[in-house]
């Protein structure tokens, strides 16, 4: 299990996604004035469908998707907001990647410079871990809800990658261009995702021990907890036992 998705679902199971649900509706709507640059309608822009789905699913008011969308396409001010992403290595000589959305690009480098340093890690140059990633669209159910059958049906009927065993969720991987068909599809079939994201997925893992894992937590919340931070991912790879004590 790696990076991105382990620490959503401690987060998850811990209710911290519910103590920070405004900083959730903070990253959400950025990334719809992001991706309504290349357009406001969602039909013809896939990103932005997958952002304004991604906001529903946390229950981001309807006003407030319909405001970040006029202020990407600039009927409205509050617009100027870029995407940048920094790489670099957590605790243990992990790769991380750090997507931002920011409105000062100055102060965001020197910040997350400033906290991965902090957390035991290191900023390096563009391009020094990104090779080890790809983007795919992340979709996860819950295993209380549905059985693995059941979802590999219907995921293989919509055209998605793979399938996997995640802890206590499933985790289905697809092609970045067939992410909003896959999402779609199961929206069509009536099944409740917990989560449907692009994700970026580590190609190959690294096997972290428990004081390991422990830093790279905190080292992901120090970023996290960053409001240009949008997403956090490592090629960390933590067995169930470790995952289990790291819940404690």
């Amino acid at each position: 299990m790696s990076g991105h998705s382990k620490w959503a679902n401690i987060q998850h199971r811990k209710g911290r996604q519910d103590a920070k649900r405004g900083k959730e509706f903070t990253k959400a709507a950025k990334e719809i004035i992001i991706a309504a640059k290349n357009g406001g309608d969602p039909a013809s822009n896939s990103r932005l469908r997958a952002a304004i789905a991604a906001a529903k699913s946390i229950n981001l008011p309807k006003d407030k998707i319909e405001a970040a969308i006029r202020k990407g396409t600039g009927q409205d001010a509050g617009g100027d907001i870029i995407e940048i992403n920094y790489e670099g290595y957590g605790p243990g000589g992990v790769a991380v990647i750090v997507e931002t959305a920011t409105d000062n690009r100055n102060r965001t480098v020197a910040e997350i410079r400033h906290l991965m340093s902090k957390g035991g890690g290191s900023m390096g140059e563009n391009g020094c871990v990104s090779w080890k990633f790809e983007r795919k669209g992340v979709i996860q159910f819950s295993k209380e809800k549905y059985t693995e059958d059941q979802l590999m049906e219907a995921a293989l009927e919509a055209g998605a990658d793979d399938l996997r065993d995640e802890g206590d969720v499933w985790e289905i991987q697809t092609a970045m261009a067939d992410f909003n068909s896959v999402r779609e599809a199961f929206e069509a079939a009536g099944l409740e995702m917990i989560s449907a994201e692009l994700n970026q997925v580590p190609q190959t893992t690294m096997e972290v021990d428990l004081e390991t894992a422990r830093k790279l937590l905190r080292f992901i919340e120090l970023l996290e907890d960053n409001d240009d931070v949008q997403n956090v991912y490592s090629d960390a790879d933590i067995s169930d036992e470790i995952m289990a004590q790291l819940e404690d």
